[in-house]
């Protein structure tokens, strides 16, 4: 079994080929590539984490579609002061699918 450790919007993700994996938003239209940083690389019985054995190693993602992420409420309230605030936020989101991992 072959996968990857990557780098993905400032987190990290175990993918393998044909993986569906929501990133934070990548800019690029739907079907473009996209090529994502390698931490660890897992070939079998072999691992990697070598840094000068994956600057030569790839992963290739293909760009499915946007989208935005649940909607996290954000409440402020102080006691006895008549203080209350309330706001929300959704994060904008990229579901990518692996298409390589080249070693």
């Amino acid at each position: 079994m072959v996968y990857a450790i990557v780098r993905a919007g400032g987190r990290q993700e175990k993918v393998s080929v044909g993986d569906l994996v929501t990133l934070d938003r990548v800019a690029g239209e739907a079907g473009s590539t996209i090529e994502l940083p390698v931490l660890m690389l897992v070939d079998g019985e072999s691992v990697t984490a070598d840094a000068k054995s994956l600057a030569s190693a790839t992963v290739t993602a293909e760009k499915v579609e946007d989208l935005r992420g649940p909607k996290i409420v954000i409440q402020k309230f102080k006691n006895k002061t008549g203080y209350k605030k309330r706001q929300g936020f959704r994060a904008d989101l990229t579901k990518v699918k692996i298409t390589g991992i080249n070693a």
